[in-house]
């Protein structure tokens, strides 16, 4: 028997980018997925916006950040309320080896993630990481050119 799945706009994801474009296309493929999207252009920012009253359900979180890299807040973050809020780095730096077992020690780092972001991969994660089910794609199945007339 397997566990009913959660409507994805009853969770609310918080992009923590500091490229307008990038947080810009983020938020557009999460909306689309059904998700609440928040976003917030710094680490420092994108920590009170966390810690504030209405907790994100999970943060998608720039690794390479001015100021506040993504590393430290993603550390700051297991201090406070949404210490257990899921979280998806994605970087446009290549990381190596040691970085990424760095980022796979804190508990709430799940994936990590290279740019380009492929829209259907992070939805993937998205749905699976808060137990949501994606929305009906209302396409009607191809099976082919030649199983139409047969």
């Amino acid at each position: 028997m397997t566990a009913e799945l959660a409507d994805p706009k009853d969770k609310l994801v918080l992009i923590i980018e500091d490229d307008a474009s990038s947080a810009d296309m983020l938020a557009m493929w999460i909306k689309s997925e059904g998700f609440q999207v928040d976003s917030s252009g710094s680490g420092s920012d994108g920590l009170k916006k966390a810690d504030a009253l209405r907790t994100p359900d999970l943060i998608v979180l720039d690794y390479m950040l001015p100021g506040t890299s993504g590393y430290e807040v993603a550390k700051e973050l297991q201090s406070g309320d949404a210490r257990n809020v899921p979280v998806v780095i994605i970087t446009g730096r290549r990381l190596d080896r040691q970085a990424v077992e760095m980022l796979r020690r804190e508990h709430n780092v799940k994936e990590i993630m290279e740019k380009p972001v492929k829209p259907a991969v992070l939805a993937s994660h998205l749905h699976r990481l808060l137990g949501t089910q994606p929305p009906a794609i209302g396409r009607k199945v191809d099976r082919g050119p030649l199983s139409s007339g047969w």
